[in-house]
């Protein structure tokens, strides 16, 4: 009989605490895809897939894995943004003890030299990384999270902040290294003509603890009178005077997703706030996840 394959990320109720507080609370999500960018999600989201902090509650699974018992069975390594780099190694040594500390899932053929290959590192594999450019240094993490020898690998965006030139380097390379590969990369906005985006076969969009959006990206973007709404106040009257006048809403307790429909305006959204005695403390567009 056929198989179906596990969801690359599914959430179960999920709360994830961070500094002894709720980052994340009650997620829930199933995904459909196999490149899949998160926008808009707490970093603790990215620690929790990646399996370096467990949830507080529920459960969150990489193809039908405990996110934790992933990385533990070196089924899932994660790329964090700008870990602390021994400033002496060169890339190299990083990736190689990386590789190292994979023992055996990284066995197979030459994972440090193809590693490095894939991400493009040439001479720059043995520059220090103190000496290094940080597009080198985020290269680097990335190749150390494929030396393991991990199918899927979980990332933050590692093209944040690049000078234009750099960014665009890294973020081809990035696509054409991660092609073959499951892959997670989750960022606060993207850009809908960058490279990771064009591969990727879904985007999420968080709001708070609810998805906001979930979809292809180019169909997303296109949403552009679909907001999100964080309300202090009797969300349940809001949303009722909202459908009223022609929206569509989806609520989460306070958190709705509001499609305006023809003719509803967010000034119409602040006064039908006013009369249900409530106050909307964030009012976010769905297209602005992609800049």
């Amino acid at each position: 009989m056929p198989t179906t394959q596990p969801a690359l990320l599914e959430a179960r109720n999920v709360r994830i605490d961070e500094h002894e507080a709720p980052a994340i609370d009650g997620l829930s999500l199933i995904t459909q895809g196999n490149h899949v960018v998160v926008l808009g999600a707490p970093h603790a989201l990215f620690e929790a897939a990646s399996g370096m902090l467990a949830p507080a509650r529920g459960e969150l699974l990489l193809q039908g894995v405990p996110a934790r018992a992933a990385l533990e069975s070196g089924h899932v390594a994660g790329a964090p943004l700008d870990p602390p780099l021994p400033p002496k190694w060169t890339a190299r040594r990083y990736i190689e003890w990386s590789a190292r500390l994979a023992g055996p899932a990284a066995s197979a053929g030459d994972p440090v030299r193809d590693a490095i290959a894939a991400m493009e590192l040439g001479p720059a594999a043995d520059s220090r990384l103190d000496a290094s450019p940080l597009a080198v240094r985020r290269a680097t993490v990335i190749a150390a999270a494929m030396a393991t020898g991990a199918p899927v690998l979980v990332l933050e965006d590692p093209t944040l902040g690049l000078p234009e030139a750099a960014y665009r380097a890294l973020s081809h390379i990035l696509a054409r290294a991660l092609r073959p590969r499951p892959w997670l990369l989750f960022a606060a906005r993207a850009p809908l003509d960058s490279p990771l985006c064009l591969e990727a076969d879904e985007a999420l969009v968080l709001l708070g603890s609810q998805v906001f959006g979930q979809g292809l990206p180019s169909e997303l973007a296109a949403r552009a009178r679909t907001y999100g709404v964080q309300l202090a106040g009797d969300a349940t009257a809001f949303a009722s005077l909202a459908m009223a006048r022609g929206a569509r809403v989806e609520a989460f307790g306070s958190e709705l997703t509001l499609e305006l429909g023809e003719s509803l305006t967010t000034r119409d959204l602040l006064e039908l706030a006013n009369e249900a005695r409530s106050v909307i403390v964030e009012l976010r567009p769905l297209a602005r996840a992609f800049i």
